[in-house]
């Protein structure tokens, strides 16, 4: 498949979830229960083992290489969760691994077994970039081969892109040279928290969604508490009653920032998004109803002036859903409706490989200009 035809592949969900609402309701409340009736493909054999992240933090993941891998995804979820219960995570690693792909997928800093095993708190993005690479050449040295695709949605999708900008800049002492980048596939990505989540606050039921959210983020938080007593405030976290308020009393206090507006800047992607020179993929739907809509003409914008970013706005989608209809499936030649999924797994098989001399080039080229 071209690259180019990834932008023409259509997206038509069910008549009933033409709503980016609804579509996000849908996938967060009902899909859970059925999405093992939708893909005929058995679980992937996965191999537990403690990697270690940026700063010597120890991070817990699941791996598999399947004979004569054509090379590796390395994937997380979103703002919560963990292992053990995302299921859209699963889809892609069952996919993945089925088109003869080794996998990757970890619990990011503060979730899942990586928070039994450290009181280390995310940073959105601004370590968890390290991160990706660090477990990539964790990975090369397990057998999981080259070259590595850095995979996430919604808030990891945020995490997957700061890899990649971090692998424009690999050490000279890394394990890993620039021929073993692929490149970031994302869905629905958190690009700028300032203006989102005000835009959701405000929404008419954005509110429950946001508190939805802070309920979990307030879970996690007495769980890393319980892991770690004297590492976390109870009076703090029982404070922490919001998304801003979780980053306002637990995150930006370790991280040095004066403000959460602040650390929303310092991580928020998109201002680097037009000097990317790894490969990069962003499925974006319109009707997202967590992320302010005016980003949609911007990330359009990028993607018209980088050439090393493709980006796909779909009208419809929500967050995190493109559950397509039996129409869409035809028309997309799917063989089940995980539209973003099978445009992901797409892409990354269409990528021509490119030199190490014109990947470096790209980058001296970006940095000079």
């Amino acid at each position: 498949m071209p690259v180019s035809s990834c932008q023409n592949v259509p997206f038509l969900p069910p008549w009933y979830l033409r709503s980016g609402l609804l579509m996000t309701l849908y996938i967060a409340l009902l899909a859970k229960h059925t999405w093992q009736r939708t893909i005929q493909l058995p679980p992937v054999p996965y191999q537990d083992h403690v990697f270690t992240g940026q700063g010597q933090v120890p991070i817990f993941g699941q791996w598999a290489a399947p004979p004569q891998a054509q090379g590796t995804f390395i994937a997380t979820y979103g703002i919560t969760g963990s292992l053990e219960n995302q299921w859209f995570l699963e889809i892609l690693g069952r996919k993945a691994y089925d088109r003869g792909y080794g996998v990757l997928l970890f619990d990011w800093r503060a979730h899942g077994k990586t928070a039994e095993l450290s009181p280390t708190l995310t940073s959105d993005g601004i370590y968890e970039g390290d991160d990706y690479l660090a477990l990539a050449a964790q990975a090369k040295a397990l057998g999981c081969p080259p070259p590595y695709w850095f995979v996430g949605y919604s808030l990891s999708g945020q995490l997957a892109l700061w890899a990649g900008k971090v692998a424009m800049n690999l050490p000279a002492d890394s394990p890993l040279q620039p021929e073993d980048i692929g490149g970031v596939a994302v869905v629905c990505p958190n690009l700028d928290a300032n203006r989102s989540l005000p835009y959701l606050m405000a929404a008419p039921l954005g509110k429950y969604l946001e508190r939805a959210i802070a309920k979990e983020l307030n879970r996690l938080a007495l769980q890393l508490h319980q892991y770690h007593p004297q590492d976390f405030d109870l009076e703090a976290i029982n404070r922490a009653d919001s998304i801003w308020g979780f980053d306002h009393e637990l995150v930006i206090p370790r991280l040095g920032f004066a403000t959460v507006e602040d650390y929303y800047a310092a991580s928020c992607p998109l201002p680097f998004l037009a000097d990317l020179t790894v490969p990069t993929l962003i499925l974006y739907a319109a009707d997202d109803p967590l992320f302010h809509p005016d980003l949609v003409p911007e990330l359009v914008a990028m993607g018209q002036q980088n050439p090393y970013l493709d980006v796909v706005a779909t009208e419809y989608g929500g967050h995190v859903g493109y559950y397509s209809g039996p129409t869409g499936q035809r028309l997309a030649q799917d063989p089940d409706p995980w539209w973003a999924w099978n445009r992901v797994l797409d892409w990354v098989e269409s990528q021509p490989p490119v030199s190490v001399g014109a990947r470096v080039g790209a980058m001296a080229s970006r940095q000079d200009s």
